[in-house]
């Protein structure tokens, strides 16, 4: 059974089903409201139930007294609808809007997908989940005081563990350390999320994502969204490396074998002998040149290198692309979006 569950005072609406949490349905309608641990302890998503009935769930007690619930607030994450709701809260609709939080986290996975990249996933505390967009980054807080910044690849609905693509740069103290000494089950301090970097969802126009590496990291973020909220605007990912290593997911292929609006063109442009490679070559935006003569009537999402990413934005502008609709990601040095040393 599911019931209507209207928002104040934006009027936003969604379905909620009876078994799910009004926090799991509204995420999965990509209503953005405010949340933290997930298991009715932290009451950051507390919220006031204005019309209707709810069954509160594992709501704590600490997290939602007694006369709360008699003033008819309850806790999303862990209430349940029992009839059309009308809920007053607040939402994030925006990255402004979307809290950031310093916290541990253990290091829960450490995998190398190719030599000089390293896939790492972390476990926040029981009590804690860190509420995010598609195509932000967290930082790591070093114990100099610096700053590493790693955008984040998994999609906000599949938030029990943080996933971070890491490319080992020569000389690079973090990264070093990451591929030298850190262990699974270390502990690390992070902040976020930050970034502006997310698909502007009302637009229709078609979609060019472009990356270059690491860059894959919040292009899988974004493509994941898309295919839980089921947007299908046209979507097209180059993915530039180096040579074949470097192409070390298999994802976009799954994706371009199972989504008819899914388009995927890998690009290498020092492939070897040795890489046995077929495919495109040379820089990746010349491919998307290449491809598409005209692109006024296209949205870009480029993510990688400065480099990259301001030869693309020059030439893409050249052939008609608006600069408004060029929206980028660049991993730089100081770390202040994406990924760095």
């Amino acid at each position: 059974m599911a019931f209507k569950v209207t928002l104040q005072p934006s009027g936003h609406a969604f379905e909620a089903r009876a078994e799910l949490t009004l926090l799991e349905s509204a995420l999965d309608a990509g209503v953005h409201v405010p949340y933290g641990c997930r298991n009715g302890a932290c009451g950051a998503c507390k919220a006031k139930v204005v019309e209707g009935r709810v069954d509160h769930g594992a709501a704590q007690d600490h997290a939602l007294t007694p006369d709360e619930r008699a003033a008819g607030l309850t806790l999303l994450c862990c209430a349940r609808p029992q009839t059309d709701l009308a809920v007053e809260c607040r939402e994030a609709r925006a990255e402004s809007d979307v809290p950031v939080k310093t916290l541990p986290a253990r290091v829960q996975v450490l995998e190398r997908v190719a030599p000089d990249v390293i896939v790492m996933k972390l476990k926040l505390p029981a009590n804690e989940r860190l509420q995010f967009l598609a195509g932000q980054y967290v930082e790591f807080l070093l114990a100099d005081g610096k700053r590493r910044a790693f955008s984040i690849a998994n999609a906000p609905q599949d938030d029990e563990l943080l996933e971070l693509h890491v490319r080992r740069v020569p000389g690079g103290s973090f990264t070093e350390h990451v591929f030298g000494a850190m262990k699974e089950r270390d502990i690390v301090r992070i902040e976020g999320p930050h970034g502006s970097f997310g698909l502007q969802e009302l637009s229709t126009k078609p979609v060019i994502l472009l990356a270059g590496g690491t860059g894959f990291a919040p292009i899988k973020s974004i493509v994941e969204h898309t295919i839980h909220h089921r947007i299908e605007r046209p979507l097209a990912f180059y993915w530039g490396a180096r040579d074949r290593a470097g192409l070390y997911s298999a994802l976009p292929e799954q994706w371009a074998a199972s989504l008819p609006h899914f388009a995927y063109v890998p690009v290498l442009s020092e492939a070897t002998a040795a890489d046995a490679w077929n495919g495109r070559t040379g820089l990746v935006h010349q491919a998307v040149l290449d491809d598409i003569p005209d692109l006024s009537g296209h949205q870009v999402y480029a993510c990688g290198a400065p480099a990259m990413i301001e030869a693309a934005r020059r030439d893409f502008c050249a052939r008609g692309l608006p600069e408004a609709e060029f929206y980028a990601d660049a991993f730089t040095w100081a770390a202040p979006a994406g990924g760095a040393a």
